[in-house]
């Protein structure tokens, strides 16, 4: 059992930690929000009731994103690892947890979009329609822009999915605030840095969720 004062926890292992999520959840930000939205596109264009309906290609991708979420995270993260090595040359770091993590994230913000865009109120597309509005023209000017709120209140419960699903990959050599809290905390019997991991995730969470909330409000 290693024995730290609070400066050292402090400087060589809670912040460098923290930089680490930080970084991860910022890269799994851009790139789950990115495939998530194209998913979610696709989705909503070739449904039954979308502007170029489909089903192979809905049902395909319906399928995949239902496996990718049926599989718990930190068992993806393993049976995964033949492919982040080779996507990224490496197994361990932040760089491949923001690829592990974007590939179960992408679909979980996919279906949330979803989600969003069928909330649209179908006479508004119809009336698009009868103005002559092409797919493109329906699909950004009406359905993603009436859904721009409720994708902000959605996007906030994703993006704290993400800070979960970065802890967990700490667990698996990816570093940040999961690891610490398992090497440093749990596995070295050290409750100052187990409660100090725990405290700082809450204050991320609360901070996402605050200017979620905030953003949704002037939006709404």
């Amino acid at each position: 059992m290693y024995k730290y004062d609070f400066q050292t926890l402090l400087d060589r292992i809670i912040l460098p930690g923290l930089r680490d999520t930080v970084i991860m959840l910022g890269g799994t930000v851009v790139t789950c929000t990115f495939f998530g939205f194209l998913l979610a596109l696709i989705l909503i264009t070739t449904d039954v009731n979308g502007l170029r309906p489909n089903r192979l290609v809905y049902e395909v991708c319906s399928a995949i994103i239902n496996v990718l979420r049926s599989v718990p995270f930190i068992i993806l993260i393993i049976t995964i690892i033949p492919l982040t090595r080779f996507m990224v040359g490496t197994t361990i770091g932040t760089t491949a947890a923001i690829f592990s993590i974007t590939i179960v994230g992408s679909p979980l913000i996919a279906r949330l979009l979803e989600g969003c865009f069928k909330e649209v109120n179908p006479s508004l597309i119809e009336a698009a329609k009868s103005f002559g509005a092409s797919d493109w023209q329906i699909t950004f000017h009406v359905i993603v822009s009436e859904s721009i709120p409720s994708i902000v209140s959605h996007l906030t419960l994703g993006y704290v999915s993400l800070l979960g699903f970065t802890a967990m990959a700490g667990t698996v050599g990816a570093g940040g605030l999961g690891a610490v809290a398992l090497t440093y905390g749990y596995q070295n019997f050290n409750d100052t840095v187990m409660y100090s991991t725990v405290v700082i995730l809450i204050i991320i969470v609360q901070f996402i969720q605050f200017g979620g909330n905030v953003l949704y409000r002037k939006l709404k």
